[in-house]
């Protein structure tokens, strides 16, 4: 004999259905976030925590920043962008600096300013501090189709392209380019790079 199935039991299996579609449903949402999430923080941008005072008074220590990946994909770094590079002398190191020298320029410190071509840097308005070391740049030195000569603002609390563990940096080896400021709460905004 067979048994008849009850109202009840109708709602039931309903309740089970909606609960088995609602899980589902969720499930899928949550992959699909996950999934921007990775794309995201892979391949568009990522959080960087400012590592001590070589960027002061434009960054302070602990301040958090996102980095943008996508636009020298497409473009050029740009002279005084702030970027995020990779240090090679240690894994998971990078270091936050402005990028001073261009592709192709000759740079050298002379009495403690920058000069780019032969030519007084006088445009800069971020580096005020007189360099006390000159370092690596005390000699001329010419950079590559892909490289880059860094400095922090805080010039003589950096180390960056002026020393021999630093040196030019090349694009390869830029993650992208700092362009917000997002931690302390009363601090959040853009950076300035020009």
């Amino acid at each position: 004999m067979r048994a008849l199935r009850t109202e009840k039991d109708k709602d039931t299996d309903d309740l089970r259905r909606r609960w088995l579609y609602n899980l589902l449903d969720w499930g899928v949402y949550i992959l699909i976030v996950g999934v921007l999430a990775f794309l995201l923080l892979g391949y568009v941008a990522q959080r960087t925590l400012v590592d001590g005072t070589s960027m002061n008074p434009t960054l302070q220590h602990k301040d958090s920043v996102l980095v943008e990946k996508l636009s020298y994909r497409f473009g050029e770094p740009k002279r005084y962008d702030i970027v995020v590079f990779r240090y090679l002398h240690q894994d998971n190191t990078y270091y936050i600096k402005r990028i001073i020298g261009l592709p192709g320029e000759t740079v050298q410190i002379i009495d403690g300013y920058v000069y780019i071509n032969g030519e007084r840097l006088k445009d800069e308005v971020y580096g005020n501090d007189v360099m006390i070391s000159a370092g690596r740049a005390a000699e001329p030195i010419v950079l590559g189709q892909y490289e880059y000569f860094v400095l922090g603002d805080n010039r003589n609390g950096s180390s960056d392209s002026r020393a021999d563990s630093v040196g030019n940096v090349t694009k390869s080896q830029i993650v992208g380019k700092a362009f917000v400021r997002i931690w302390p709460l009363t601090e959040i905004g853009f950076l300035k790079h020009r």
